[in-house]
């Protein structure tokens, strides 16, 4: 459930209430009394930044605003520093806060209360007793004047739609499998209004997706494919820009096995790209921004069983490239090539695709950044590491030099799905590449798609990488 966004003109008696102020001589029109007051400049001259008063019919936050040089790196700190006021809210009960500001500055009250909303996201559906972990906030109320409706609708959307894609990414195998992601976004097609076709085995069997029918050769459920759309009659876009998403719902590495320990266990969060897919889709349709896109995801898992692929087999992919396998654990670029080439029917625009793809972009940068790579023109990928900056989903540019692309030659077929050990994450985005001849930009979210622990307001399991970053790009596309 995600936590209810409102406006409202006018501070409320007797609710909790947290004021962002760059200065403690400002908060004087709050009700806090002299000590109070004094007890607030104290705590300020201390370094505190977030600081309490309890006045018994209710609680008084004050938040000192960031004072960094770089605007996007002032409002990623509020809404990391938006973080500490959880558990001040789950002590005290408080289920409900309002948000105000001495500077009358409505886009640091937005940051702050995404923040805060982003770090309340929870996944009880398994524990016994829901009712005891739950956190304590409901509802969020920006007092401001000046913010405008569709402002507070387009944030609750994207809360919404991260919440989503965290969801989808930390459900198990033994719920969310093939069949039931497709049940899943069917659901979220008929919540949000954008358009959903999903392509059975007979079908992708006809257009010769040999990749993603590989992968699924051990799976005792067939593939799906399914293809999302959002076309609204006011588009500013023509050709249509396509969100590709890797849907493996689970990867045991197939005959390349992965190792258990630290490693299988989170292989449920395998189709984070899809989840990403997914969730924009239903952002975008929701804030019914003007611009045309269709999402395709690829759906399977990737399992071992008596009719699995294996390491040197070759197969024909929808483009009619043909592949030597070397390994079946670099099964995500073999689904997604399939996607890519598919893409080509809609004479795009541009076209993302967003994968856990490899081990190797997540050692290289961690969580703190995405990797990215591709063959769009420069100002395309200005505007997204732009968007990046904005959101802090941040753009890491990797070379993509045809240099890599030797390291893809084959003995027996066009070419193998890996390229050794060397810039691993490179060369698959390189393999990718033979299956596009349009503006593409290639998105690795193996890093931030899934954390181990809580990190500021990415709360442990999927976080929904992405989602935030490719609706930030689209509005402002």
């Amino acid at each position: 459930m995600s936590i209810n966004i409102n406006k409202r003109v006018s501070v409320k008696e007797n609710e909790a209430l947290l004021i962002l102020t760059d200065s403690p001589d400002k908060i004087e029109g709050f009700q806090l009394a002299d000590n109070e007051l004094n007890y607030v400049k104290r705590a300020y001259e201390k370094k505190e930044k977030l600081i309490p008063v309890n006045q018994y019919n209710r609680w008084v936050f004050i938040q000192f605003l960031p004072t960094k040089d770089n605007k996007n790196e002032n409002r990623e700190e509020l809404r990391r520093l938006a973080v500490k006021l959880k558990p001040y809210l789950n002590t005290n009960k408080i289920e409900e806060i309002q948000i105000v500001g001495t500077t009358n500055n409505k886009q640091l009250q937005l940051d702050y209360a995404e923040g805060l909303a982003l770090s309340h996201y929870q996944f009880l559906k398994y524990f016994e007793k829901k009712e005891e972990k739950k956190n304590s906030l409901k509802s969020i109320y920006i007092v401001n004047n000046d913010l405008k409706t569709g402002e507070i609708n387009e944030l609750s959307v994207i809360i919404e739609s991260v919440y989503g894609a965290r969801t989808l990414v930390n459900e198990p195998l033994s719920f969310l499998d093939t069949e039931q992601m497709v049940i899943e976004v069917k659901n979220l097609s008929k919540q949000s209004g954008f358009k959903l076709e999903v392509l059975e085995k007979r079908q992708i069997e006809s257009l010769k997706m040999g990749g993603l029918l590989a992968v699924n050769q051990g799976s005792k459920i067939p593939p799906r494919f399914m293809i999302l759309s959002w076309e609204p009659e006011n588009a500013e876009n023509k050709k249509p820009i396509v969100l590709v998403g890797k849907g493996i719902v689970y990867d045991t590495g197939g005959y390349s096995l992965k190792p258990t320990a630290n490693s299988m266990d989170q292989m449920k969060s395998d189709m984070g790209g899809a989840a990403t897919v997914a969730a924009t889709l239903a952002a975008i349709s929701k804030a019914k921004l003007p611009v045309k896109v269709i999402g395709l995801i690829p759906v399977t898992d990737n399992a071992i069983g008596p009719n699995a692929y294996v390491p040197g087999d070759v197969i024909t992919m929808h483009n009619g490239k043909t592949v030597e396998v070397l390994n079946t654990d670099a099964e995500g670029r073999l689904i997604l090539a399939d996607a890519l080439s598919y893409a080509k029917k809609y004479e795009p625009e541009l076209v993302f695709d967003l994968a856990t793809l490899t081990g190797a972009a997540a050692y290289a940068i961690g969580y703190y950044g995405i990797v990215a790579m591709g063959t769009a023109n420069e100002k395309i990928f200005g505007k997204l590491t732009n968007s990046g900056e904005s959101t802090c989903e941040r753009i890491v540019r990797f070379p993509f030099w045809d240099d890599y692309k030797e390291l893809l030659k084959s003995n027996i077929a066009d070419l193998k799905n890996i390229g050794g050990r060397v810039a691993g994450a490179i060369t698959a985005g390189k393999f990718l590449e033979y299956f596009t001849d349009y503006q593409w930009i290639h998105l690795d979210i193996a890093g931030p798609s899934y954390v181990e622990k809580d990190i500021h307001y990415l709360t442990t399991g999927g976080t929904g990488a992405g989602t935030r970053l490719l609706f930030d790009f689209l509005k402002n596309y």
